[in-house]
Parts: structure tokens; sequence; C-alpha cells
């Protein structure tokens, strides 16, 4: 009697999780979006116009922490941030003003770009065009004034950890907390003098968050009721350094603005945002020196 009963209690488990499982697929299978815009992205969004836009080149921009997925169970070789920093600048780059700040020439692929338009070179040679005139040259590359470099240079695990949790009679609620740190450094150095005209940094917090709850009482002389839920939301990485990146991107820009290196074709946004930088500083800690502009010349050949 007990074994078709426990038999009975395991086909009608399967049966819930079959038709659970047929209940979450659609729910879990998304179609493909475009990512949410995050604050920093609108704030370089927002940025009115330049006077001239800046020629820039980006060949690097690593993750230089070498750090690894943080995990207390067992070795993770994972990487703690994404490789991809290069594509995220050129990405916050293009955003500026909506692109109208930076030109951004193409370095990450250079060679790939060469080996193009020696394919190209080679085929006006040998062949005419409709007029049956050779075909023109193929015209240079533009050259940037200005080269972008930098990178992920720390990503701090667990800065803050915490929970909480109750239990009464057998019924309790937990949960966990925990709190990571990227930080990233943006530099612009002029091609022409080789200066370093122009250094940024900024932080972003990644926040991950377990809620629990369980139930553990006894329902009889030889029964025991167990009852286990929880859900733990984990803020993206990849979009912590997004917005780490974009932050830097538009503080390299107003300081570039501050020393003159480049200007606002609006001079009344400009003391604008000027100010805001200024009062935001001011509410960090900072108080920068008199700063002397010594202009660089970053617009193409």
């Amino acid at each position: 009697m007990r074994t078709r009963r426990n038999r009975t209690l395991a086909a009608a488990a399967a049966a819930l999780l079959l038709a659970s499982c047929q209940t979450v697929d659609p729910v879990l299978a998304q179609n493909p979006k475009l990512p949410r815009a995050t604050p920093s992205q609108q704030a370089l969004h927002s940025l009115p116009p330049p006077e001239q836009r800046v020629y820039v080149a980006v060949y690097a921009f690593a993750d230089q922490t070498g750090q690894n997925k943080p995990n207390d169970s067992f070795p993770e070789y994972s990487r703690a941030v994404s490789q991809g920093g290069v594509s995220i600048l050129i990405n916050a780059l293009k955003d500026a003003g909506r692109g109208s700040w930076f030109a951004v020439l193409e370095r990450d692929n250079l060679t790939s770009l060469l080996q193009e338009r020696q394919l190209i070179r080679a085929n006006r040679s040998q062949f005419l065009g409709e007029d049956g005139k050779p075909l023109p040259p193929l015209r240079g590359l533009y050259n940037a004034g200005v080269l972008l470099s930098g990178g992920v240079i720390g990503y701090d695990s667990n800065v803050v950890t915490g929970g909480a949790g109750a239990r009464y009679l057998g019924i309790g609620a937990s949960t966990k907390y925990r709190r990571d740190q990227v930080t990233v450094y943006l530099r612009a150095a002029s091609v022409v003098t080789g200066e370093v005209i122009v250094s940024a940094a900024a932080s972003k917090t990644i926040y991950s968050v377990a809620l629990n709850a369980d139930t553990f009482r006894f329902v009889g002389a030889d029964r025991i009721l167990e009852v286990d839920a929880g859900v733990t939301r984990n803020e993206p990485r990849e979009i912590a350094l997004k917005q780490a990146i974009e932050k830097a991107v538009g503080e390299l820009i107003l300081s570039g603005a501050e020393r003159g290196y480049w200007q606002f074709a609006d001079k009344t946004a400009q003391a604008s945002y000027l100010n805001a930088r200024a009062q935001e500083l001011s509410s960090l800690g900072y108080y920068p020196a008199a700063l002397t502009a010594h202009p660089a010349t970053p617009s193409p050949r």
C-alpha cells in the first residue's frame, strides 16, 4: 500500500514539474531587444555639440585587474569584468552629443583594415573604370589628433557584505547582500606633442541581493513539512562597467573643455555644465587649483 502511494506521489511530482517547465519556458524565452539606456548614457546623449569634432583613436582599453569572478565554493577562471572594454568605450564616444563630439577612427582592427585597403589597391591597379580610364587611387586614412587609452584598473569584491534573518514557530526569512566596485581610468594624449592633456576616472558599484524564505514544521507525529523559496538579483557587471566608462567619457569632455582643449558650440551651455561639474567635485572633496590652458591640436591632418 505504501509502495503504491509513493509511486503515486512520484508521478504527481513529475507531472507538476513537467507542467511547470511548459509554463515557464515561454516566459524565459524572450525575443532579442535593445538594451535599456543607462542614466550615464542619457547624460552623454544630452551633451550639446562642440565647436569642432575631435578626431580620436583607441588602440586598447584593457582589463588591467587580472581578477577572476569571485567564488567562495570553487576556483573560478572566468574574468570578473568584460574583456570588451574597447568596444564599450567606442560606443560611449559615439554616444557623446549624439555622435557630434568624436570622430572615432578604427584602430582596434587596423591590420584587417589595411589588408582590405591593399585588396582595393590591387583591384584598382588591374581593372579600368566604366569610362575605360584607370581608377583613381585610394585616398589616405584620417589621422587622429588625440589618442585615448586607459583601462579597468580595479575590481574590488565584497566591499560591503551583510544580511539579516528571523524565524518564528518554524517560519523564517532572511536576506543577504553584497557590494562590489569597478573602477576605470581614461586619458587623452595629444598625438602632436605626446603630452597627456586630460585624465579622468570613474567608479561604479555592483549590488547583489538574495532573499530566502523557509518553513519547517511537524504536521504529524512522523511527518515534517519543509518548504524553501528564494530569489537572487545580481546587477550585471557589463552594465556597471559600461556606466563607469560612460561617466569617464563625460568627465573627460568637461575636463578638456575647462582646460581649453576643446569647446562647446554654445558657451552658455558650457558654463552651465562646468558649474554643475564644479559643484559635484566640491561635494566629493575635490578642490582643483587654478587651471592653465595649453590647447592641443585635436584635429585631422
